[in-house]
């Protein structure tokens, strides 16, 4: 058998040249406006996450290649991955028989376990993929339920913190994700302390060179309500989940995040799963189906359009991996090869096509845009027009017709449907440019879900999502 540091030589090797590289453009920052994400030199930055919870526990470094081919092809920005993961990761080896820890203890981290998230991070950052990392799941802090242990205090989450935030401060594509589906305070229980320990060690050991952030427990939980003026929080995140149901409303999530001073950016850090089913917590079974690409998209687009900085994709095999070596957890229906190709994997990329596709950070979040045909829950439409009026992006979860207030954007205009579901684009015939405008989606119904752009023709926008 091949040593593991054989099998890395070979994978760097195997790797061609990517795209120029996205890090060119210095580190990751919070926009002067505290909504949105670029770089220092002031590149936009979309997140498009992907949760790969168990990557580093349960896959080879040739698995991890594939899986990072597929998320890079797909357009992905961010993959969330688990350092001490949550399913035995303390206790349970990697693939290569080694654990993360001597003695379960946090202050004497086994080096040959981090050798392989090591490796993942360069083949992220040659495939312009940022790895946000989680130190920890939560149940090493903050069990409730879950395999734990807990082996977090106060002070040896600063001792991790900084060994991990050493052993990183180089890598350019480190996001920091702490919390791990947990809250960071409940009833009487404030775990706040070791959190803050955490952060205290990654910052120093990074020389305020480092971008945290905290993945909240789900039940439409979110880090404004415990953290939100936690000096080491960048940005906020919260869970929709999976346990509401069809048609938990993100939006109203992310506008009460943009609601706090100081302002943060936001985003549904774990939305909806493709292919997972639909029974609310804990039960989880298939009894009333699965959710599939149609309540992704819905889910996905709805908190952007609605201000989020951008969003996580999950798939319910993917995160964990699930194949024959694996238990399987909560019915997935497939293995995590074949699920990497599902719809939605494809579908969240033209969402950041099209975002990307306008000067997304003039995005002003503004349903008074849509002034008939407004609907609730499964047909509740969100918009946003640009600081200019120079365009406007309007989310249809249901194909119908609706009235626009079309009379800040001045001269002449183009209209677009943008097919969320394929990346289709339609151009509008229009006569002649009215204040308030009735269009009609070329299909109608449930299942049928549009974006109608309305440019400002003499800005020579490019087709929606090209």
């Amino acid at each position: 058998m091949r040593s593991i540091a054989c099998l890395i030589a070979c994978l760097f090797l195997s790797i061609s040249l990517f795209a120029q590289s996205l890090f060119k453009h210095g580190r990751l920052q919070v926009t002067k406006d505290g909504h949105d994400l670029q770089f220092t030199d002031g590149q936009p930055f979309f997140w498009l996450g992907d949760t790969g919870w168990e990557l580093f526990h349960r896959l080879n470094l040739g698995e991890i290649k594939q899986y990072l081919d597929n998320r890079a092809a797909k357009g992905f920005t961010v993959i969330q991955a688990v350092a001490l993961a949550e399913f035995d990761g303390l206790r349970k080896p990697n693939r290569y028989g080694d654990l993360p820890l001597k003695d379960l203890d946090p202050a004497n981290p086994n080096d040959k376990y981090f050798n392989v998230i090591d490796s993942t991070i360069h083949m992220a950052r040659q495939r312009n993929l940022f790895i946000g990392l989680l130190p920890t799941w939560g149940d090493k802090v903050t069990k409730l339920w879950g395999e734990g242990p807990v082996v977090f205090d106060s002070i040896n989450a600063y001792t991790y913190g900084k060994w991990i935030g050493n052993r990183y401060k180089k890598e350019p594509n480190i996001i920091w994700l702490l919390g791990g589906d947990r809250p960071a305070v409940k009833d009487s229980n404030d775990w706040r302390p070791v959190w803050r320990a955490m952060a205290k060690g990654i910052i120093e050991a990074t020389n305020h060179q480092c971008f945290i952030t905290y993945h909240p427990w789900g039940g439409e939980n979110s880090t404004s309500q415990w953290i939100h003026n936690e000096a080491w929080l960048d940005m906020n995140m919260f869970q929709s989940g999976h346990g509401g149901g069809h048609d938990v409303a993100c939006w109203d999530l992310v506008k009460r995040d943009r609601s706090y001073t100081p302002a943060k950016p936001t985003l549904d850090g774990e939305p909806n799963y493709e292919d997972h089913p639909v029974n609310p917590w804990p039960k989880w079974n298939p009894d009333n189906g699965y959710y599939r690409d149609y309540d992704v998209r819905k889910q996905t687009y709805r908190s952007v359009f609605a201000g989020a900085c951008g969003v996580t994709y999950g798939h319910h095999a993917v995160w964990q991996f699930m194949s024959e070596r694996e238990e399987t957890i909560n019915y997935p229906d497939r293995g995590w090869v074949n699920a990497m190709d599902r719809p939605g994997a494809f579908q969240v990329g033209y969402l950041r096509k099209l975002i990307t596709s306008r000067p997304m950070l003039q995005r002003v979040p503004d349903n008074s845009i849509i002034t008939q045909g407004q609907g609730e829950k499964g047909e509740h439409m969100e918009a946003f027009h640009a600081a200019d009026n120079s365009y406007v992006m309007i989310y249809l979860p249901v194909g119908k017709t609706i009235t626009v207030n079309t009379a800040n954007i001045t001269g002449k205009i183009i209209a677009w449907w943008f097919n969320p579901k394929n990346a289709e684009v339609q151009q509008i015939t229009v006569a002649e440019k009215m204040n308030s405008m009735e269009f009609t989606s070329p299909t109608t119904g449930t299942g049928n879900d549009w974006v109608l752009v309305i440019d400002d023709a003499s800005k020579g926008y490019k087709v929606p999502g090209k």
